[in-house]
């Protein structure tokens, strides 16, 4: 048996900042969305209102769980 399995398994290692990588990954996507929305010569205000409420949406539960994950760590 190695470390990586068996009855001692490492724990993975966690990314230094994980608010900030969670807040940056969905403004990408907010931007993406505004970028195909533009693109297809669709509505900008409704891609910009959509793409805000995703983002706030998704990183709002992002970081609820990271938080929680967090309080039951030892």
């Amino acid at each position: 048996m190695t470390t990586t399995n068996g009855q001692s398994p490492m724990r993975k290692r966690r990314a230094p900042r994980p608010y900030r990588d969670s807040a940056l990954v969905y403004a990408a996507f907010a931007v993406i969305v505004i970028v195909l929305a533009t693109v297809t010569g669709g509505s900008i205000l409704w891609a910009t209102v959509a793409a805000l409420v995703a983002f706030v949406f998704a990183t709002g539960l992002t970081w609820r769980n990271l938080r929680k994950r967090e309080r039951q760590e030892p």
